[in-house]
């Protein structure tokens, strides 16, 4: 064999048809799925999408490295299904750029998070974990709680996901930065029509517990309450997800 590979070397053509026949290989392996992607791909009429201050805390959440620590792909093992709940389906993460999946679990996995807790424990485990967690090694992130959510530029945000086939409508993107404080300030008048825009069943909330102010906390806490809640497909039975 070894002999083989010797004189192949010494045809610098045939070896570059070598190279070509097996990277072409693996080639195939990896784009002929993508042909039969809508048979494999569950259907999630429910679907809804972020609303920019949970878009704004999935950016926080990114730009914090929590994907570092926490996956967000609940695999189909019998003992990550009892601890965590139903597993993941691609849908799931149909409007995630970039995706968040992953396999690093230095902490659990959070694709199930939403509404677990209560916002209050998530403030706090925020500003301290060793207050909720006493063994945990997590890192303490209470300046959130201090800075100002920047919302001039969410317009821009919901913009580009657009471009990567979310849709946002012109409204939405128009109405982003208003949005953001509308969901975080129930009384506030912008409160309705985060509704109007994103469905009556969107959370809006004083998410950190200080209504005065839109924080970096209230915008992750949102996203992370709304893990696992963009749609009820993985909770209903595998045949009734994909018709």
């Amino acid at each position: 064999m070894f002999g083989y590979h010797y004189r192949l070397e010494r045809k610098a053509i045939g070896l570059v048809l070598a190279i070509i026949g097996v990277a072409s290989i693996g080639g195939i392996v990896e784009i002929a799925p993508l042909f039969t992607i809508h048979q494999t791909v569950e259907k999630a009429p429910d679907m809804r999408l972020y609303t920019p201050l949970e878009l704004a805390g999935r950016n926080i959440y990114i730009r914090e490295g929590c994907y570092a620590c926490h996956s967000q792909m609940i695999r189909t093992l019998r003992d990550e299904v009892e601890r965590y709940g139903p597993y993941s389906l691609a849908v799931e993460s149909k409007y995630d750029h970039p995706m968040l999946w992953g396999s690093k679990r230095t902490g659990p996995d959070l694709a199930r998070l939403g509404e677990k807790y209560s916002d209050a424990w998530h403030v706090i485990h925020l500003k301290n974990p060793r207050d909720v967690v006493p063994e945990s090694v997590m890192p303490a992130y209470a300046w959130l709680a201090r800075n100002e959510l920047k919302t001039s530029d969410l317009g821009a945000h919901l913009k580009a996901q657009r471009a990567v086939g979310v849709p946002y409508t012109d409204a939405m993107i128009a109405n982003a930065a208003v949005d953001a404080y509308g969901q975080a300030t129930p009384d506030s008048p912008g409160a309705e029509g985060v509704a109007e825009r994103y469905g009556k069943a969107t959370t809006v909330r004083v998410f950190d517990g200080e209504p005065e102010r839109l924080t970096e906390m209230d915008a992750l806490v949102s996203y992370l309450q709304i893990l696992g809640r963009l749609t009820d497909a993985a909770h209903k039975p595998v045949t009734a997800a994909k018709d």
